[in-house]
């Protein structure tokens, strides 16, 4: 990692108790709000990826325990203006994306990185797509990765909370088109946060 970015980690990190304006008290129930919203989406909207026919017995996704250890200051560095980056997908397709710069962040005392990208031919790059993988993909969790989505900063620092992890909606139906995380974004340790499969595959 470059020393600006190891620069702007550090910065990132003493200015997270005071950029983070939810007290800790109330996270976990925030945390639950969010689970219902998701869960009502699920059998009652329209855009559900469930089918019409299942949603409404579709039973309440399953999440690891909330652990605020997994929500952590990241600090984006902005890439230069680049090829489009082909992501494979879940139909065998190749997506194409436009990397938007690199989330340094510190995990469990680890430096780690992902990146974030928008569509290719998206002019709109307030919402950044953070697609990853990780060691509990395939066993605890979806084989193809899980997704973050992050509201664009002004400032470069953000709210990097993996207990908002999701799966693609590929996952509740096979029809949809999800990208799989690339090289870069694979993390070589378990994220036991965030949504996950209802029983482990062995």
């Amino acid at each position: 990692m470059r020393r600006t970015a190891v620069a702007a980690l550090l910065v990132a990190a003493a200015l997270w108790p005071a950029a983070c304006s939810r007290p800790p008290a109330a996270y976990p129930d925030q945390i639950a709000a969010w689970h219902a919203e998701k869960d009502r989406f699920m059998r009652e909207s329209s855009q559900s990826p469930v089918p019409a026919d299942k949603r409404a017995t579709f039973p309440p996704l399953p999440y690891f325990p909330v652990d605020q250890s997994y929500r952590v200051p990241a600090f984006l560095q902005t890439a230069p203006q680049g090829p489009p980056v082909e992501m494979p997908t879940s139909t065998g397709q190749r997506r194409k994306m436009r990397r938007v710069g690199t989330l340094a962040f510190t995990l469990h005392g680890q430096p780690l990185t992902l990146g974030a990208f928008v569509e290719a031919d998206q002019q709109d790059m307030n919402r950044l797509f953070v697609p990853f993988g990780d060691l509990t993909n395939g066993v605890e969790t979806y084989q193809g990765g899980r997704y973050l989505e992050l509201d664009r900063t002004p400032t470069g620092l953000y709210d990097l909370d993996f207990n908002r992890a999701f799966h693609p909606f590929c996952l509740f139906n096979s029809s949809y088109d999800c990208p799989y995380p690339p090289a870069e974004s694979r993390l070589k340790l378990a994220i036991r946060a965030g949504e996950k499969l209802a029983a482990p595959h062995r």
